[in-house]
């Protein structure tokens, strides 16, 4: 199944979350904190027509930065994906 987000959503994969601290110890399930990295999986036409259309500013395979805890979480065909609007994009890592 192929998921195609509409007008200004983008589909990401969020990075695993870390299950060990630095220093070692192994965390529970409900400890560890919710990544913020992930790469962009899908991304919508955005919104808008003609000259008034905002542009999407990612595009498939960046690598970003979304707010903590924004997002639709899906699971599609046994992924785990989030979908988030364009504007809880951080920062596009290069």
């Amino acid at each position: 199944m192929k998921l195609v987000p509409l007008q200004d959503r983008v589909v990401l994969k969020m990075a695993e979350a870390e299950e060990t601290t630095k220093s070692g110890i192994i965390l529970a399930g409900s400890a560890k904190e919710k990544p913020q990295f992930a790469i962009v999986v899908a991304v919508g036409p955005g919104v808008g027509t003609g000259e008034k259309k905002t542009p999407m500013e990612v595009k498939v395979g960046d690598k970003v930065i979304t707010n903590k805890f924004s997002g639709t979480e899906v699971k599609i065909d046994g992924e785990e994906l989030v979908i988030v609007k364009q504007t809880d994009i951080l920062a596009v890592i290069e």
